[in-house]
């Protein structure tokens, strides 16, 4: 069975939706009934169409960040959602491929962050620095800027400026994306304080796997020099998935039948799934599809890779008959040199993937080296919106009732490490003897 959309196609195999045909109206009008409602944490349903509103203000930003301090990069602090959206992103639209523009830092340990400087030329006035982090008091995010933040104070004053002048210049170098209000976010009050660019934001009821539209993506895609129309296009086509998503009618609504895909597999009894991505558009689409899988399914046996490099070693589990499991597989269409090659590959493995169990094979138009923008937009709202619906579907057809807040929109575990991180365990920017 094939869904069609002018920017992705789907085609399903090995489920039967008939199955589903009569609650399909349930499903959407539960999804609908909580869609951008104060408190369900579904407020990215609308939110491509709620940016596209901010785009001119968006580069403005990205051009005044970099007029102001003449830092030709841009290095990304941030964990979890504040990362691999933005990530996944830069990737699938072809971006920073030489790594030339966008620098990533997340870690917490000395070689990591010698690495970092490494990349830097162990100049940290080359680059400037957006911090994400909605309560702006992320322990990961906050020790590597109040490192970099010594480092810009040192390296001004060695220029012959005083400790006032050296820390007014360092802080030029800094954007912060957090919450708007002050009162919540410390991020946002270190912002205030030091006279920091602008206002950029991660918006309200949207968590941080949800959050690829959100402002820390776009900055980002703007300073790494994404045309504005090409942006534009991309939220356009992510707020029509968002239409498409909210109607009963399964031949226009990929995302529902997604959905229902993974749904069925596990009411089946199938425990293990695999969703594989071909080809380095999607390198970083892996991890941040990983942390959908863990934080909003909340299962650890779904299996999220990049093919041809986990292929042949993965294959033995894949096909052994005693491994009951599902399959799905995107892929970019190819217009190159390699296509025939490229085709028959995926030709060789949907064979082989419909006769081990339930299939079904994305494809995404291409550009250059990444997805059209409105490709990029279509597929990147479509793994928001299917996440969501697979417990819908699961609830709805197993009879169980539903939560306040949808189960796959919260993380409430998380909190089982981070409260051993406080009480002093960690310090930011503490430095080492």
């Amino acid at each position: 069975m094939l869904t069609k959309n002018s920017n992705v196609t789907a085609k399903f195999s090995g489920v039967d939706f008939g199955k589903y045909s009569s609650k399909v109206s349930e499903f959407v009008s539960e999804f609908s009934s909580r869609a951008n409602q104060k408190g369900q944490f579904l407020n990215w349903v609308n939110l491509p169409s709620e940016q596209a509103k901010r785009v001119d203000e968006i580069y403005e930003l990205a051009s005044s960040l970099k007029s102001q301090t003449g830092a030709s990069k841009l290095s990304v602090m941030g964990i979890g959602g504040s990362k691999h959206t933005v990530e996944h992103m830069l990737s699938i639209n072809g971006l920073n491929i030489k790594q030339d523009s966008i620098e990533f830092y997340s870690d917490v340990d000395s070689s990591s962050f010698e690495r970092f400087l490494c990349r830097l030329d162990n100049d940290v006035l080359s680059s400037n620095y957006l911090i994400a982090s909605k309560s702006g008091s992320t322990f990961e995010t906050k020790d590597g800027f109040l490192r970099v933040l010594n480092m810009l104070t040192e390296a001004y004053k060695s220029q012959g400026k005083s400790e006032e002048e050296a820390k007014a210049a360092a802080n030029k170098h800094f954007i912060a994306v957090t919450d708007g209000n002050a009162e919540k976010s410390e991020l946002r009050r270190t912002s205030n304080e030091n006279g920091w660019l602008g206002d950029l934001f991660i918006h309200d009821d949207v968590g941080g796997r949800f959050s690829a539209f959100d402002d820390h993506a776009l900055f980002t895609l703007a300073y790494a020099g994404m045309k504005k129309e090409d942006m534009v296009e991309m939220l356009n086509a992510a707020q029509e998935v968002s239409s498409e998503s909210l109607t009963a009618d399964l031949d226009i609504n990929t995302a529902l039948k997604e959905g229902i895909f993974w749904a069925d597999a596990k009411m089946s009894g199938i425990s293990a799934s695999v969703h594989q991505y071909m080809g380095s558009i999607f390198e970083n689409t892996v991890y941040w599809h990983a942390q959908m899988q863990n934080e909003s399914v909340k299962d650890t046996l779904k299996q999220v890779a990049k093919v041809p490099d986990a292929m042949h070693h993965s294959a033995e589990a894949h096909f052994n008959p005693a491994n009951k499991l599902v399959f799905a597989l995107t892929v970019p269409q190819d217009n190159g040199v390699c296509r025939e090659n490229s085709e028959s590959y995926i030709d060789a493995l949907t064979k082989s993937y419909e006769v081990t169990g339930a299939f079904f094979l994305e494809v995404a138009k291409t550009r250059g080296m990444g997805l059209t923008p409105a490709a990029a937009g279509t597929l990147t709202q479509l793994r928001a919106f299917a996440t969501v619906y697979q417990e819908i579907v699961e609830k709805i057809m197993s009879g169980t009732s539903f939560p306040e807040v949808l189960d796959s929109v919260l993380q409430p575990h998380v909190e089982f490490y981070k409260k051993n991180l406080k009480g002093g365990v960690v310090v930011p920017g503490r430095i080492s003897e």
